[in-house]
C-alpha cells in the first residue's frame, strides 16, 4: 500500500448537486477540472487507481470520506478557515477545488479525523439538544417578559420560573391584574415548555446509555467535572487523541490556553484563545464552574482561589480536565486520583 505522499492527489469540492474537481497529473503538469453529478461520484472513484482525496471539512464531508474510503482511497479533510487562504481571485466551485490541493500539500495544517457512524450519530443528539435548549431559552424568556408587562416578576432560571409561575398567574387573576385570553395563551406555552423538557429527557437518556456501552466514555467519566454530556462530546469530537503529542496541545487544540503576543523578544500571556470547537469548551468550563463553586474542593483550586479571579480559576480548572482527558485517552491509562490531586493524597 502506498503512502499518502505517493498517491496522486485530488482536490474535491462536493456540494449538493454537482461536485467539483482540481487533479494534476503528477508526470506532464497537466491539470484537470472535472464536474460530477452527485450520483457519478462513487463510478468516477469507483474505477479511478487509489488516490488521496482532499475534502474541505463541510456538511457532508465525513460521509463521503468514509464512502471513499471503502473503495480504497485515502482521504484528508481539511479545516475550511485553513483553506480559505489558498482561494485565489474570485470564488468559485474550480477555484475551490484548486484551493483545496493546494491545502492537502501543507504539512502545517493539521487535518480533521474522519468520524464513524456512531460518532455522528452521538454528535447529532448534541446538536439536537442544544437546538431544543436554545428554544427552551427563548420561550421561558418570552413568558418572563410578557408577564412582566402585566406587573408580574419571575425569577431567572427554567426551573425557578416552572415552580413560581402557576402560584402568580392565580394570584394575578385574583387581583383581576391579568386577562383570561393572556392565561391561556401563557398555559398553552407552559405546555410547550414541558413537552420541550421530555423531548430534552429523552435526549439526556439516549446519552447515557451511550456512555454505558463505550469504554473511553466511562474512563472519560470518571475525571471531577466530566458528566455525561460532556464524556459523549469528547469521544464523539476527538476522534484520536494520539495525534496530540502532549495534554497542552490538546488543550490548545479547545482553545483552553492563553493567547500570546510577542515582539522585540518580550512575551506576553492573554486570556485564553477561545479557538477550537466550541460546543466542547463551553461544556468544559461548565463541569469547571460546577467542580469550583462547590462548598468542598480541593486544595488547588483553594489556594487559586486566594489569589486568582473565580473565572481564572475555572478555565484553570478546564485547561486541567482537558489534559487528564489527553492522559487517559492517549495513554488509555484510567484516572488517578493521586496525580489529580497529589496533595491531598498524601496528607491523607
Amino acid at each position: 500500500m502506498k503512502s499518502a505522499s505517493q498517491l496522486p492527489i485530488i482536490g474535491m469540492d462536493i456540494a449538493k448537486n454537482v461536485f467539483q474537481l482540481h487533479i494534476v497529473d503528477a508526470e506532464t503538469g497537466e491539470i484537470q477540472r472535472r464536474q460530477l453529478k452527485r450520483a457519478k461520484v462513487a463510478e468516477f472513484f469507483t474505477n479511478r487507481q487509489a488516490s488521496l482525496v482532499a475534502i474541505e471539512a463541510c456538511g457532508g464531508a465525513h460521509h463521503w470520506a468514509r464512502t471513499l474510503q471503502a473503495m480504497g482511497h485515502q482521504v484528508k479533510l481539511l479545516p475550511a478557515k485553513h483553506v480559505r487562504a489558498f482561494v485565489l481571485r474570485d470564488k468559485t466551485d474550480a477555484l475551490d477545488a484548486q484551493a483545496i490541493w493546494v491545502a492537502a500539500q501543507q504539512p502545517h495544517i493539521r487535518e480533521v479525523p474522519v468520524k464513524s457512524e456512531q460518532q455522528q450519530s452521538c454528535l447529532s443528539l448534541h446538536r439536537i439538544r442544544a437546538q431544543l435548549m436554545k428554544i427552551r431559552i427563548m420561550q421561558t424568556n418570552a413568558l418572563r417578559g410578557l408577564l412582566y408587562e402585566f406587573g408580574i416578576v419571575l425569577p431567572e432560571g427554567h426551573k425557578k420560573l416552572l415552580l413560581s409561575v402557576q402560584a402568580e398567574l392565580a394570584k394575578a387573576q385574583q387581583d383581576n391584574r391579568l386577562p383570561e385570553v393572556v392565561v391561556l395563551s401563557v398555559q398553552e406555552q407552559l405546555k410547550r415548555v414541558e413537552a420541550l423538557q421530555d423531548d430534552l429527557n429523552q435526549l439526556d437518556k439516549r446519552l447515557a446509555a451511550m456512555v454505558k456501552q463505550n469504554q473511553q466514555m466511562l474512563a472519560v467519566q470518571a475525571i471531577p467535572g466530566v458528566g455525561p454530556l460532556t464524556a459523549t462530546a469528547l469521544v464523539a469530537t476527538a476522534t484520536d487523541l494520539s495525534t496530540f503529542k502532549s495534554g497542552r496541545q490538546f488543550a490548545a487544540w479547545l482553545g483552553l490556553t492563553p493567547r500570546q503576543v510577542g515582539t522585540g523578544g518580550r512575551t506576553q500571556q492573554l486570556g485564553i484563545s477561545k479557538r477550537g470547537d466550541t460546543y466542547l469548551r463551553t461544556l468544559l468550563i461548565s463541569g469547571a464552574r460546577a467542580v469550583v463553586c462547590r462548598s468542598a474542593h480541593s486544595s488547588w483550586i483553594e489556594r487559586l482561589l486566594q489569589r486568582r479571579h473565580l473565572n481564572v480559576v475555572v478555565a484553570a480548572l478546564a485547561n486541567k480536565m482537558a489534559r487528564t482527558v489527553w492522559a487517559v485517552l492517549a495513554k488509555g491509562h484510567a484516572f488517578d486520583q493521586v496525580k489529580w490531586n497529589p496533595t491531598e493524597t498524601a496528607a491523607a
